[in-house]
């Protein structure tokens, strides 16, 4: 079909190669010397003109292809998200079965006549067992929520502030650490926003895990909460050891974990998990470290 299109354009070539024979070849036919006289006004003119149709015909083509290319990358950006949905589903289908099974497996053993090296062993087998678990149930939830609908309603921040702090205080990582938290009163509350209460608690939750597991005993976690103009603003702040600026851009890819990280229990996926909530509600996130002073993550959401 290309060269069909592209065919049409020879066609003025052609036409011209026949007249030019015709006048040449046939005796019968005269060929004229055909003078035009033209002023340098009406030949700048028609020059612009000219150049201007070009300019314009030449600008239509690349706005097409533009827009040909973009639809197609529009397309393949869809088409990967929904594979990858598909393979993150298909992984926790295949994992889930054989990992409850190795729970089973290990708990009987560690109820036999077993060693205390032995019982060790089975434990940190079982911790481990215990972070694929998780890490699979955490990659479905990721998968699961660029495809759910949510669940939109009012969403009372202040509260679910406080039921997400009181649920970290509760946590073994929260023992030694000073958990506060921080609601406006005056002169009016933090007001609603609009969404999927379920999910925004467990964004908030991974903030606040996240800053309890790297910090450490005697470390200070504080959550703020304030009106930023047509926001909510929500900070999870901690004077833990910060995050180098080079790995600052990519704690929020999935799986990442920094130098900082190595040894300490997780998945990698709390805060990529967060800021896909995040983003579903129209809101944005965004972090300030400094080494050796601590972190902050703001959680914009807009107000309902």
């Amino acid at each position: 079909m290309k060269w069909r299109r592209w065919g049409f354009t020879l066609i003025p070539v052609v036409a011209g190669l026949v007249v030019a024979s015709l006048v040449t070849q046939v005796p019968t036919l005269t060929n004229p010397v055909v003078f035009v006289h033209v002023d340098v006004g009406t030949a700048a003119l028609l020059t612009g003109l000219g150049l201007s149709t070009l300019a314009a015909i030449g600008l239509a083509l690349w706005e097409r292809a533009g827009r040909r290319c973009e639809h197609r990358l529009t397309g393949a950006r869809a088409r990967a998200a929904e594979e990858r949905r598909r393979f993150l589903q298909r992984l926790d289908h295949e994992l889930k079965n054989p990992l409850t099974a190795i729970r089973a497996g290990l708990a009987n053993l560690a109820n036999g006549s077993a060693s205390a090296a032995q019982r060790d062993a089975l434990t940190s087998v079982e911790a481990q067992v215990l972070r694929l678990s998780q890490l699979t149930a955490d990659l479905r939830k990721l998968a699961e929520l660029e495809t759910r609908s949510l669940e939109r309603a009012p969403v009372d921040v202040a509260e679910l502030l406080q039921e997400a702090v009181a649920l970290a205080r509760d946590q073994p990582e929260a023992e030694g650490r000073r958990l506060t938290l921080t609601l406006p009163q005056a002169p009016w509350p933090v007001p609603d926003v609009f969404g999927d209460w379920d999910l925004l608690f467990l964004a908030i939750y991974n903030l606040l895990d996240n800053a309890l597991k790297f910090t450490r005993p005697g470390d200070t976690v504080e959550v703020r909460a304030f009106e930023d103009s047509t926001f909510v603003a929500i900070e999870v702040a901690d004077t833990g050891p910060g995050i180098p600026a080079e790995e600052a851009l990519r704690v929020w890819d999935e799986l990442y974990r920094g130098q900082g990280a190595r040894g300490t229990p997780g998945s990698g996926l709390g805060l990529a998990l967060a800021r896909a909530i995040v983003e579903r509600h129209g809101g944005r996130v965004t972090l300030r470290s400094r080494v050796g002073q601590g972190t902050v993550v703001v959680v914009r959401l807009p107000i309902k």
